[in-house]
């Protein structure tokens, strides 16, 4: 792959607009992306010798927007937004390098295990978001117990359901992860903040029209019987009398392994950025612990979960890194050149 310089930002992108939510004038955005394509002689991505992935996690408004149910501040406040602006520039000075963009996105409905209607205490209360604790010696002491009305729901004895829950706790501990999380409502289907941030829907539009590339979107995180950080597999595969209740992603972990460079950024950086991470590299080491040195992980386009005076994910997920680091990943920044990026262009 040669060396390329630097594309400027096209007209359509206004950094101001980076918290504004409504529509994308599509037509527009393609007259201008072709037009764009012609200028600079950029080729479609069928062309490309050396293929350039890059994996945009969770970039939805639910996440990325101040206004939205679980934005990830980090701990500047500010964390998300910021990501998206440069994530966003990142794209348009890049176009003529990425390939493909896939874009996963977090998708919930109501009656799912990490929400307050799953569990109810003695008293018939349900758990409080960010604050309960749902851990394995609370749930075997019958602090928190099945909803019997969301069992109901989901067509599940209450008994078989509470077998369930204490199966996947012991799963979870087992295999290192975090206790079962009650969050807020989020990237509800059906629902605003289960969008793409508007101006990377746009860059992801424009990079369509400008390299007649798709992009590849991956809902993740529906199945009411397990939380889904990773886009590569749920948390737990199974239930209590070894049924399997959801599978791994082993479509999308091909397909990410088969680009030439993979570039990784997205929300939130402590929990469905990390476990994808985590999950590929898995995948890496058993297959050829060389290709790690083909992944960049955008550190400046990914913050921490973060709720001042609650939880703090920061180090959890800093520790994550430099373990990816250290595998061979490389820890990069948007801002850089990506000529100067090791080993990149060799």
């Amino acid at each position: 792959m040669s060396k390329t310089r630097d594309l400027p930002l096209p007209r359509c992108f206004d950094p101001s607009r980076i918290n504004e939510v409504g529509p994308v004038r599509y037509a527009e955005l393609a007259a201008e992306a072709r037009s764009f394509a012609c200028e600079h002689a950029i080729a479609p991505a069928a062309n490309d010798i050396t293929r350039v992935g890059l994996l945009a996690i969770d970039c939805q408004l639910t996440f990325c927007h101040p206004g939205f149910e679980l934005y990830v501040g980090g701990r500047s406040g500010t964390g998300a937004a910021d990501d998206i602006r440069r994530l966003t520039e990142f794209i348009y000075r890049n176009l003529n390098l990425i390939t493909t963009i896939h874009a996963t996105m977090d998708t919930h409905t109501a009656m799912q295990i990490f929400f307050d209607i799953f569990f109810i205490d003695n008293q018939g209360n349900h758990p409080q978001p960010m604050v309960a604790d749902l851990s394995l010696e609370a749930l075997q002491a019958g602090n928190w117990r099945v909803n019997p009305a969301a069992a109901a729901m989901l067509g599940l004895e209450v008994g078989e359901l509470q077998n369930h829950v204490l199966h996947y706790a012991s799963e979870l501990r087992r295999q290192g992860k975090f206790n079962i999380t009650i969050w807020p409502y989020h990237a509800m289907l059906g629902g605003i903040g289960h969008a793409l941030v508007p101006v990377l829907e746009e860059a992801c539009f424009f990079h369509t029209q400008v390299r007649n590339s798709q992009v590849g979107f991956e809902m993740k995180g529906a199945n009411p019987l397990t939380e889904n950080y990773s886009a590569l597999r749920p948390e737990v595969l199974t239930t209590s009398n070894s049924k399997p209740i959801a599978d791994r992603n082993s479509r999308l972990t091909e397909k990410l392994l088969s680009y030439d460079r993979l570039i990784i950024a997205g929300e939130a950086k402590s929990h469905c950025v990390a476990w994808t991470i985590e999950d590929l590299l898995d995948e890496i080491n058993a297959r050829d612990a060389e290709l790690a040195k083909h992944v960049y992980l955008l550190e400046d386009c990914a913050s921490s979960v973060v709720v001042p005076g609650v939880v703090d994910f920061t180090e959890q997920a800093d520790a994550a890194y430099s373990r990816f680091s250290a595998a061979g990943m490389h820890l990069v920044r948007s801002t850089d050149p990506v000529a100067d990026w090791p080993g990149f262009f060799e």
